[in-house]
Protein backbone atom coordinates (compact mmCIF):
# COMPACT_ATOMS: atom_id res chain seq x y z
CA UNK A 1 0.00 0.00 0.00
CA UNK A 2 1.40 3.45 -0.92
CA UNK A 3 1.00 6.63 1.07
CA UNK A 4 -2.24 7.75 -0.58
CA UNK A 5 -4.19 4.72 -1.74
CA UNK A 6 -5.14 1.27 -0.55
CA UNK A 7 -5.54 -1.50 -3.11
CA UNK A 8 -8.69 -3.56 -2.68
CA UNK A 9 -10.35 -6.36 -4.62
CA UNK A 10 -14.01 -6.79 -5.32
CA UNK A 11 -14.90 -10.47 -5.23
CA UNK A 12 -18.12 -12.18 -6.21
CA UNK A 13 -19.93 -15.49 -6.19
CA UNK A 14 -22.97 -16.75 -8.07
CA UNK A 15 -25.93 -18.32 -6.30
CA UNK A 16 -27.00 -20.99 -5.84
CA UNK A 17 -23.56 -22.32 -5.01
CA UNK A 18 -22.42 -25.48 -6.74
CA UNK A 19 -20.46 -27.84 -4.50
CA UNK A 20 -18.90 -25.74 -1.73
CA UNK A 21 -19.63 -27.54 1.57
CA UNK A 22 -20.79 -25.54 4.57
CA UNK A 23 -18.19 -25.20 7.32
CA UNK A 24 -19.16 -26.73 10.64
CA UNK A 25 -19.27 -24.66 13.81
CA UNK A 26 -16.63 -25.69 16.38
CA UNK A 27 -17.84 -27.15 19.67
CA UNK A 28 -18.70 -24.53 22.28
CA UNK A 29 -19.69 -21.89 19.72
CA UNK A 30 -23.11 -20.83 18.53
CA UNK A 31 -24.58 -18.79 15.69
CA UNK A 32 -26.79 -15.92 16.81
CA UNK A 33 -29.32 -14.54 14.29
CA UNK A 34 -30.12 -10.87 13.84
CA UNK A 35 -32.14 -9.18 16.55
CA UNK A 36 -32.68 -5.44 16.94
CA UNK A 37 -31.42 -5.66 20.52
CA UNK A 38 -28.06 -6.94 19.25
CA UNK A 39 -27.18 -3.93 17.09
CA UNK A 40 -24.68 -2.67 19.65
CA UNK A 41 -23.18 -6.15 20.02
CA UNK A 42 -22.50 -6.15 16.28
CA UNK A 43 -20.91 -2.71 16.60
CA UNK A 44 -18.67 -3.69 19.51
CA UNK A 45 -17.61 -6.94 17.84
CA UNK A 46 -16.90 -5.08 14.61
CA UNK A 47 -14.76 -2.56 16.51
CA UNK A 48 -12.75 -5.30 18.22
CA UNK A 49 -12.22 -7.04 14.88
CA UNK A 50 -11.05 -3.99 12.91
CA UNK A 51 -9.68 -1.30 15.23
CA UNK A 52 -6.04 -2.43 14.82
CA UNK A 53 -6.30 -3.48 11.18
CA UNK A 54 -5.32 -1.67 7.98
CA UNK A 55 -9.01 -1.33 7.11
CA UNK A 56 -9.37 1.21 9.92
CA UNK A 57 -6.96 3.46 8.01
CA UNK A 58 -9.09 3.24 4.89
CA UNK A 59 -12.41 3.49 6.73
CA UNK A 60 -11.72 5.49 9.91
CA UNK A 61 -15.14 4.63 11.35
CA UNK A 62 -13.81 1.11 11.97
CA UNK A 63 -11.14 2.47 14.29
CA UNK A 64 -13.60 3.98 16.77
CA UNK A 65 -16.39 2.35 18.74
CA UNK A 66 -18.66 5.33 18.11
CA UNK A 67 -17.92 5.04 14.39
CA UNK A 68 -18.79 1.33 14.39
CA UNK A 69 -22.06 2.13 16.12
CA UNK A 70 -22.94 4.70 13.48
CA UNK A 71 -21.89 2.26 10.78
CA UNK A 72 -24.22 -0.43 12.14
CA UNK A 73 -27.06 2.07 12.31
CA UNK A 74 -26.40 3.00 8.67
CA UNK A 75 -26.38 -0.65 7.60
CA UNK A 76 -29.59 -1.34 9.52
CA UNK A 77 -31.34 1.61 7.86
CA UNK A 78 -30.48 0.50 4.34
CA UNK A 79 -33.65 -0.46 2.39
CA UNK A 80 -32.11 -3.79 1.44
CA UNK A 81 -30.83 -4.76 4.89
CA UNK A 82 -31.14 -8.54 5.10
CA UNK A 83 -31.52 -10.06 8.58
CA UNK A 84 -31.11 -13.56 7.10
CA UNK A 85 -27.55 -12.65 6.07
CA UNK A 86 -26.66 -10.89 9.33
CA UNK A 87 -25.17 -13.05 12.09
CA UNK A 88 -22.97 -13.18 15.15
CA UNK A 89 -20.86 -16.04 16.47
CA UNK A 90 -20.54 -16.39 20.23
CA UNK A 91 -18.56 -18.70 22.47
CA UNK A 92 -19.91 -19.92 25.77
CA UNK A 93 -17.18 -19.60 28.37
CA UNK A 94 -17.10 -22.04 31.28
CA UNK A 95 -16.48 -20.61 34.72
CA UNK A 96 -15.40 -23.28 37.19
CA UNK A 97 -16.31 -22.67 40.82
CA UNK A 98 -15.60 -26.14 42.13
CA UNK A 99 -14.59 -29.63 41.11
CA UNK A 100 -18.10 -30.74 40.12
CA UNK A 101 -19.78 -27.40 39.60
CA UNK A 102 -19.73 -25.57 36.29
CA UNK A 103 -21.51 -22.32 35.55
CA UNK A 104 -21.76 -20.77 32.13
CA UNK A 105 -20.45 -17.22 32.12
CA UNK A 106 -21.81 -14.63 29.66
CA UNK A 107 -21.18 -15.19 25.98
CA UNK A 108 -17.97 -14.01 24.39
CA UNK A 109 -18.76 -12.41 21.04
CA UNK A 110 -16.33 -13.67 18.41
CA UNK A 111 -17.45 -12.56 14.95
CA UNK A 112 -19.96 -10.53 12.98
CA UNK A 113 -21.28 -10.33 9.43
CA UNK A 114 -23.98 -8.19 7.80
CA UNK A 115 -25.68 -8.33 4.43
CA UNK A 116 -27.86 -6.18 2.19
CA UNK A 117 -29.58 -7.00 -1.11
CA UNK A 118 -30.69 -4.67 -3.87
CA UNK A 119 -33.85 -4.92 -5.95
CA UNK A 120 -32.07 -6.75 -8.75
CA UNK A 121 -31.19 -9.64 -6.45
CA UNK A 122 -27.53 -8.77 -5.92
CA UNK A 123 -26.37 -9.26 -2.35
CA UNK A 124 -23.48 -7.48 -0.68
CA UNK A 125 -21.57 -8.61 2.39
CA UNK A 126 -21.02 -5.38 4.28
CA UNK A 127 -18.52 -6.51 6.89
CA UNK A 128 -17.07 -9.82 7.98
CA UNK A 129 -14.95 -9.55 11.09
CA UNK A 130 -13.48 -12.02 13.58
CA UNK A 131 -11.90 -10.69 16.78
CA UNK A 132 -8.12 -11.31 16.85
CA UNK A 133 -8.16 -13.90 19.64
CA UNK A 134 -10.60 -16.10 17.68
CA UNK A 135 -8.94 -16.12 14.27
CA UNK A 136 -7.70 -19.28 12.62
CA UNK A 137 -10.46 -21.53 13.89
CA UNK A 138 -12.76 -21.50 10.90
CA UNK A 139 -15.29 -19.01 12.28
CA UNK A 140 -15.03 -16.77 9.22
CA UNK A 141 -15.97 -19.66 6.94
CA UNK A 142 -18.99 -20.40 9.11
CA UNK A 143 -20.20 -16.79 9.07
CA UNK A 144 -19.78 -16.43 5.31
CA UNK A 145 -21.53 -19.74 4.66
CA UNK A 146 -24.41 -18.73 6.90
CA UNK A 147 -24.73 -15.35 5.19
CA UNK A 148 -24.66 -16.94 1.73
CA UNK A 149 -27.42 -19.32 2.78
CA UNK A 150 -29.44 -16.31 3.92
CA UNK A 151 -28.89 -14.52 0.62
CA UNK A 152 -29.87 -17.64 -1.29
CA UNK A 153 -33.05 -18.09 0.75
CA UNK A 154 -33.96 -14.47 0.04
CA UNK A 155 -33.62 -15.03 -3.71
CA UNK A 156 -30.23 -13.42 -4.36
CA UNK A 157 -28.54 -14.54 -7.57
CA UNK A 158 -25.15 -12.99 -6.92
CA UNK A 159 -23.15 -11.82 -3.87
CA UNK A 160 -20.19 -9.44 -3.72
CA UNK A 161 -17.71 -8.28 -1.12
CA UNK A 162 -14.54 -6.19 -0.98
CA UNK A 163 -11.23 -7.04 0.67
CA UNK A 164 -7.95 -5.21 1.15
CA UNK A 165 -5.32 -6.67 -1.18
CA UNK A 166 -2.83 -7.07 1.68
CA UNK A 167 -5.22 -9.38 3.51
CA UNK A 168 -3.92 -12.52 1.81
CA UNK A 169 -5.49 -14.91 4.33
CA UNK A 170 -8.95 -13.46 3.76
CA UNK A 171 -8.56 -13.56 -0.03
CA UNK A 172 -7.57 -17.22 0.09
CA UNK A 173 -10.52 -17.98 2.34
CA UNK A 174 -12.97 -16.29 -0.03
CA UNK A 175 -11.48 -18.16 -2.98
CA UNK A 176 -11.84 -21.48 -1.16
CA UNK A 177 -15.49 -20.66 -0.58
CA UNK A 178 -16.06 -20.02 -4.27
CA UNK A 179 -15.54 -16.26 -4.64
CA UNK A 180 -13.57 -14.94 -7.60
CA UNK A 181 -11.85 -11.59 -8.11
CA UNK A 182 -13.81 -9.32 -10.43
CA UNK A 183 -12.37 -5.83 -9.99
CA UNK A 184 -9.41 -3.94 -8.50
CA UNK A 185 -10.24 -0.76 -6.59
CA UNK A 186 -7.94 1.92 -5.20
CA UNK A 187 -9.38 3.59 -2.12
CA UNK A 188 -7.92 6.91 -0.96
CA UNK A 189 -6.79 6.98 2.65
CA UNK A 190 -8.60 10.09 3.77
CA UNK A 191 -10.65 11.07 6.81
CA UNK A 192 -13.58 11.99 4.56
CA UNK A 193 -14.13 8.25 4.10
CA UNK A 194 -15.64 8.28 7.57
CA UNK A 195 -18.73 9.61 5.81
CA UNK A 196 -18.83 7.77 2.49
CA UNK A 197 -16.97 4.52 3.12
CA UNK A 198 -19.53 2.79 5.30
CA UNK A 199 -20.99 0.37 2.82
CA UNK A 200 -17.77 -1.18 1.58
CA UNK A 201 -17.30 -4.76 2.61
CA UNK A 202 -14.36 -5.81 4.73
Amino acid sequence: MDSGYCKRFRMEIDLPRSSVPLASLPSGYQLVPWNEALLDVHARTKYQAFCQEIDAQVFPCLGELAGCRRLMQEIRRKPGFLPEATWLIAQRMNRYRGINETQFAPLEWCGTIQGVMDRSGIGSIQNIGIVPSQRGGGLGSVLIGQALSGFEAAGACHVTLEVTAENIAAIRLYQRLGFRRSKTIYKPIDSSLFRDGYDSSI
